[in-house]
């Protein structure tokens, strides 16, 4: 496997002090094993002079392939643009801070080398916020119920992925990839090795809450019909409940005649049940929305400007 080509895939965010010494510590590792390479480096709309800091390290070694994205799409379909214009046996992703250190690319090698054609780095210790945390148990559950992620496999940014399990996941129609899903989808044979993970050097780290809970929904609305199931089911408990009810009244109206003090029942039933109606019309609304994007725009993402790429 040494004399296979790696395509390592870097996704930048708004990492400029940081992402030229990942960059050195990448191309020194494989330079240092005598390892075929390229770097591949997407830039996802970053606000400061992380493109500047790319594009002169791309300027200047021609085995690194950049791109400039129009504007900022998310990680995933940054990664995901990576994977389209990667060309090794194998596709290497790790992130811009070093909290992913290059010398651990090892471990994911000798891993993949035993048969395995999808390999998440695992960490011995995580140096991430709580709340990250918190979101990544969120996220796990939801890959156990959608992608039928095994209960032992832990699923990180670091991963190695096969050749062919690249070419299906780049050939899945969406536009919104979430990245580990698909890699869960096509690959076979996923398998964990042990990591080291370091501490953010520099700054602090893009993904807060906000971008957990969006990644949370882009599982949820591309990727399940779970919130259909769980509306439909509740439309049908409260159908239910509405059938009986309407029965319990009509059988007091018949034996014991009307009043006016339900009036208060009604008005809380009418709330309810409008209620539930919102709630499904919100839901079928969202899935109406992605459904018109992925339609009418057959591009994932745009890309503004490519350093020595040959598209």
């Amino acid at each position: 496997m040494a004399s296979e080509m790696y395509s390592v895939i870097i996704p930048v965010f708004n990492s400029a002090p940081i992402i030229g010494t990942t960059v050195d510590r990448v191309i020194d590792f494989f330079v240092g094993r005598g390892w075929e390479y390229e770097l591949i480096l997407v830039n996802d709309g970053s606000s400061d002079s992380s493109w500047n800091v790319v594009r002169e390290k791309a300027a200047d070694n021609p085995r690194i392939k950049a791109f400039n994205l129009l504007h900022n799409y998310g990680q995933h379909t940054a990664v995901f643009c990576g994977l389209q214009h990667a060309s090794g046996a194998y596709a290497i992703t790790l992130d811009d801070d070093l909290q992913n250190p290059p010398e651990e690319i090892a471990h994911l090698v000798a891993k993949a080398q035993e048969g395995h054609d999808l390999v998440f780095g695992r960490f011995r210790q995580k140096q991430h916020a709580g709340y990250r945390r918190l979101g990544t148990r969120l996220i796990n559950s939801m890959n156990r119920h959608i992608f039928n992620k095994p209960d032992d496999l832990v699923l990180t940014n670091f991963r190695i992925i096969r050749r062919d399990v690249v070419d299906r996941m780049c050939a899945y129609k969406t536009n919104y990839p979430y990245i580990p899903g698909l890699a869960l989808l096509f690959a076979t044979n996923p398998a964990n090795t042990w990591v080291e993970h370091h501490s953010r050097p520099i700054g602090k780290s893009n993904y807060n809450l906000l971008r957990i809970l969006e990644l949370v929904m882009r599982i949820v609305f591309n990727y399940s019909s779970l919130p259909l199931r769980l509306v439909n089911m509740a439309g049908m408990l409260v159908a239910g409940a509405s059938f009986f009810l309407g029965v319990l009244y009509l059988a007091r109206a018949l034996i014991v005649g009307t009043s006016v003090p339900g009036w208060a029942t009604l008005v809380v039933l009418l709330s309810f049940l409008n209620g539930l109606i919102l709630l499904m019309l919100g839901m079928l609304g969202e899935y109406l929305v992605r459904l018109l994007n992925q339609i009418s725009s057959p591009q994932v993402y745009y890309v503004k400007e490519a350093i020595n790429a040959r598209e």
